[in-house]
């Protein structure tokens, strides 16, 4: 049996223990007030956040691959973030992978008796031939969860960074992993619901660790996404906004630029260094890492 009387998120929170007989107002509040306490938690750990972020940042310099394993909806969490990050950046769907426990089929169902099986873990790592390139994060709300505990120790084992996103203190993962990441959310509004406060962080700091990578990468000018793939109609038009938006052109400049390249990245260089050879601005821009600001500066 689990022992789970130390687990934080397991433990009963006084502030809701009335959400049976209030009102549906006040059940709202109730909850409304716990969840305001997540970036609290979040903030308490950026500095953890950010050893984690420069580690995977290195690591796609160094064609290495971020994964995310996770079960249940730490898992969930972990392949939504992995997935979101080819469309928004450009990058090829093999950089940010999420692995969850029981496989696609438990994005949909329930398989909770997959998180128990820290073999399962080693054997998809495997899979996937992680190297001393790659970084594995674990995603994990208690902290002891046996499927992504095997996923830390097996990147362990074969010399891959480490790292861990967990809501509970002291945890077991939090003591393996090289970089961990302890956002403490506290008691749930309903007892060991960790989709709820847990999850909530664990959602903003997945978001955190790769946005600001790809930051680092050059994938973002200002605050805009440079190299957004134009793959349907509210693309295109984000990627026309966002041209004339950084340059100051009007629409039939930014259309005329981003047929030239079919780049949001190049069309807003060649607009604001008026150097028009592709090549050129290649050159350049490989040179500063894709970084716009510094290609800009260095011309």
């Amino acid at each position: 049996m689990v022992d789970i009387s130390k687990i934080t998120t397991e433990r009963r929170n006084a502030n809701t223990k009335n959400m049976d007989i209030v009102s549906t107002c006040e059940i709202l509040k109730l909850i409304n007030e716990e969840d305001k306490l997540v970036p609290l938690a979040v903030e308490a750990a950026i500095t953890q956040i950010a050893d984690v972020v420069d580690v995977v940042t290195d690591a796609f310099r160094n064609n290495g691959r971020l994964f995310y394993v996770g079960a249940g909806t730490s898992g969930r969490l972990g392949v939504l973030d992995a997935s979101e990050v080819p469309p928004t950046f450009g990058v090829d769907d093999s950089m940010v992978i999420g692995i969850i426990a029981g496989g696609d089929r438990a994005l949909r169902n329930s398989i909770e008796g997959a998180e128990d099986f820290k073999e399962a873990a080693e054997e998809e790592l495997k899979r996937h031939k992680i190297t001393k390139n790659d970084v594995i994060i674990g995603i994990a709300a208690s902290g002891i969860t046996p499927y992504t505990i095997g996923a830390i120790e097996y990147a362990n084992k074969v010399g891959a960074k480490s790292a861990c996103v967990t809501t509970n203190n002291d945890s077991k993962i939090a003591k393996i992993a090289q970089y961990p990441i302890e956002a403490i959310t506290g008691a749930e509004p309903l007892t060991g619901s960790t989709r709820m406060k847990s999850g909530t962080a664990q959602k903003l700091i997945l978001n955190m660790i790769t946005t600001v990578s790809m930051v680092k990468l050059g994938k973002v000018y200002e605050n805009l996404m440079i190299d957004v793939q134009m793959s349907n109609n509210k693309l295109v038009s984000r990627a026309k906004s966002i041209v004339m938006e950084a340059t100051g052109v009007d629409l039939k400049v930014a259309e005329t630029y981003l047929d030239k390249y079919n780049s949001v990245k190049y069309a807003i260089f060649s607009i604001l260094s008026e150097i028009e050879d592709k090549q050129e601005i290649e050159r350049i821009l490989v040179k500063h890492h894709g970084n716009v600001r510094e290609s800009l500066k260095n011309i």
